[in-house]
């Protein structure tokens, strides 16, 4: 008996080559998405888990802890004297982000929306600020700053923050009035409105997620600022928390338990402070990306 076999059809065979590739997308995205949540929580629960071990018990690699040992939290805040150093940075983000958010905020709508005389060569001027290094300016920056009295005080090393983050605000809220519709602007325009009544009233109340996630960066990157606060203050009753952390690893760099716990209290404020703002963080970047 001969055996009659029908060839496979060109239209089956291209379903189902879609259907293997549409399903192979569907799985790629959780997979890639799992990978960077396990790159970026791994460490966190290592550090965690560190910090409940015995105090100056020696640790290598990941390690389940042995008993809860939470007594390394309150140690490491009253030996490092956190609560001084944490009140300093606080001190130091409430003055700076405001001041830098505003500043950014007017620098880019001055830069997007308004004939300012020279302000393509004035863009350019800030932006090379992205490409200067903090480590080349500190030298000459404390000098200035000791000249004006400024050095081992709150306002100086604000001062210094701001300017130092000055270039990328500017950039980012430049590159976000610039893609708004130039019809709202227009339309206020028309009616009467001045510069900062558009700005006011109109651009600002459809920019709070650009705003938003400057202000997280702004905040990071204050909490975090290492250098400056290092070189520009010396009374230890004045250190930030990041600072003050470098001197207790110093003291403590055999304590790994003790220095985990020292870590965890450093970095707790920032991410409170993201989750609190975490829906307008990713609505902003998104936003930028999109219109981008």
């Amino acid at each position: 008996m001969t055996s009659l076999t029908s060839p496979t059809s060109p239209t089956s065979s291209a379903s189902t080559s879609s259907t293997a590739r549409a399903v192979t997308g569907r799985l790629a995205a959780p997979v890639v998405l799992a990978l960077f949540m396990a790159v970026v929580l791994v460490p966190f629960a290592s550090l965690l888990l560190a910090s409940l071990q015995p105090a100056g018990a020696p640790l290598t690699g990941f390690a389940l802890p042995h008993g809860l040992h939470f007594e390394n939290f309150s140690r490491a805040w009253s030996a490092a004297g956190f609560g001084t150093l944490l009140r300093s940075s606080v001190v130091i983000a409430l003055c700076v982000v405001p001041a830098a958010v505003v500043c950014a905020t007017l620098a880019g709508y001055a830069l997007a929306t308004l004939d300012v005389p020279g302000r393509g060569k004035l863009y350019a001027y800030l932006l090379l600020g992205l490409s200067i290094p903090t480590e080349g300016t500190i030298i000459p920056l404390y000098y200035d700053l000791r000249a004006a009295g400024l050095t081992n005080t709150v306002p100086g090393l604000a001062l210094a923050e701001i300017g130092a983050f000055m270039p990328f605000g500017a950039f980012w809220m430049r590159a976000h009035f610039a893609t708004m519709p130039r019809s709202l602007m227009e339309a206020a325009r028309l009616d009467g409105a001045s510069s900062w009544a558009t700005l006011w009233r109109i651009l600002l109340p459809n920019s709070r997620p650009a705003v938003t996630t400057l202000g997280v960066l702004y905040f990071v990157w204050s909490w975090n600022q290492f250098l400056l606060p290092l070189i520009l203050i010396q009374d230890p009753a004045r250190r930030t928390a990041p600072a003050g952390l470098g001197f207790f690893t110093g003291q403590y760099g055999v304590d790994v338990p003790l220095l985990a716990a020292a870590t965890l209290i450093v970095i707790a404020p920032v991410v409170l402070v993201y989750l609190f703002f975490q829906r307008h963080f990713i609505s902003g970047v998104l936003s930028g990306a999109l219109k981008g």
